[in-house]
């Protein structure tokens, strides 16, 4: 599935009754409530000594992008948009892969 796809599936669920400052603080907030939830199954798969289920952290992850999809699209950006602007930035900041030199120095910083 490529990520406009996902995002107008996506938009199907999405509240309508909300006017649109409600709107984008729903979705950033369930943002953070979704990674955290990511967070807590790493964290006991990695200190609690719970077994890591791979497929429940998906399940989250795909929670994250349902918010992140929604509020893209109130913010006027399509999931692709965004990927690109994302992908430009980390080339420019990390021009040969990531490595701690170019982390430190962040030409992108302002």
């Amino acid at each position: 599935m490529k990520l406009n796809e996902y995002q107008e599936l996506a938009k199907r669920t999405h509240n309508e009754d909300l006017p649109q400052p409600q709107a984008l603080c729903n979705y950033a907030l369930g943002i953070t409530g979704e990674a955290g939830e990511v967070a807590d199954h790493i964290k006991k798969g990695v200190f609690h000594g719970h077994e890591m289920n791979r497929h429940e952290l998906a399940k989250e992850l795909g929670d994250v992008m349902w918010y992140v999809a929604n509020l893209a699209n109130l913010a006027g950006f399509t999931l692709e948009q965004v990927a690109t602007m994302n992908v430009t930035k980390l080339m420019k900041r990390f021009p040969n892969g990531f490595n701690s030199e170019d982390s430190k120095k962040r030409v992108d910083a302002k």
